[in-house]
């Protein structure tokens, strides 16, 4: 009789030690494709803010979406005051440089960029020199800070309206001084905001709260849009685990009919 231990077995093979655990006797499942093909949402350019660190961790995340079925991804650096402050002319270049890495890997992904913008000074002031980066169908990605929501908000979505954008708030779900204040989303809608939750949140990888949240916007029918939001390989290993999920079953069969992701025309 074997008897396994708790931790894995240590086996000499020929002139190799390999580990095995009793684990390593079962199949592992592997994850269901994503039922849309764009991701809008995500932190691959190399370099040039908290995402991948080198054009090889950027390659590796464009990997795992390409393995979740992802056939076009929009990269969204952030663009922040004082620790990101993202142009053009700082994202093109590190894009190129990743783009040389998925050629060199035999991988050949339509990939473009626009940006996740916080709503703060130095974001306003860059929209009002004309610096934007939208995405298809004028398209802005933005997020509020986390701490607290930006002063002025509703006229600052009708500002941006008036210049013919159209809004995409990331992430609304993660934003905790509205998980007591729930209207306040229907109203951030009413004024003109589309929303895009992370599939991070659904996979429970923030919390319990936050995943209850989103789920209560599938019920209230008011996601718009989904997004990876990857930065590191950690994301990764979270959305594997939730796309092998019931629950992520339950979230493809509500929102399969309803999102945008795809009608994005690029």
């Amino acid at each position: 009789m074997i008897i396994f231990a708790t931790k894995p077995a240590c086996l000499k093979i020929g002139t190799q030690t390999e580990f095995i655990d009793m684990f390593s006797f079962f199949k592992k499942k592997e994850p269901e494709k994503l039922f849309y093909s764009t991701d809008m949402h995500c932190h691959i350019v190399p370099g040039i803010d908290d995402g991948a660190p080198t054009p090889q961790a950027g390659a590796d995340l464009v990997e795992a979406q390409q393995r979740w079925g992802i056939r076009r991804i929009i990269a969204t650096p952030h663009v922040t005051a004082d620790t990101f402050e993202n142009t053009p002319e700082t994202i093109a270049p590190a894009l190129a440089v990743l783009k040389e890495e998925l050629s060199a890997r035999g991988i050949d992904m339509p990939i473009i960029h626009s940006a996740e913008y916080r709503i703060d000074d130095y974001t306003m002031d860059e929209f009002n020199r004309g610096v934007v980066m939208p995405m298809p169908d004028d398209y802005l990605l933005v997020e509020n800070p986390f701490i607290q929501e930006p002063v002025n908000l509703d006229r600052t979505i009708f500002d941006l309206k008036v210049k013919g954008h159209n809004l995409v708030l990331a992430h609304p779900e993660r934003y905790c001084y509205y998980h007591l204040n729930l209207p306040r989303y229907s109203q951030l809608r009413n004024a003109g905001l589309k929303f895009q939750v992370n599939l991070l949140s659904l996979a429970g990888h923030y919390g319990k709260e936050q995943k209850r949240v989103a789920e209560w916007m599938i019920e209230n029918k008011m996601v718009d849009f989904l997004g990876s939001d990857l930065h590191r390989p950690q994301h990764v290993v979270a959305i594997d685990r939730y796309l092998q999920s019931r629950d992520y079953k339950r979230h493809r069969a509500a929102l399969e009919s309803r999102l945008l992701n795809d009608r994005l025309d690029f």
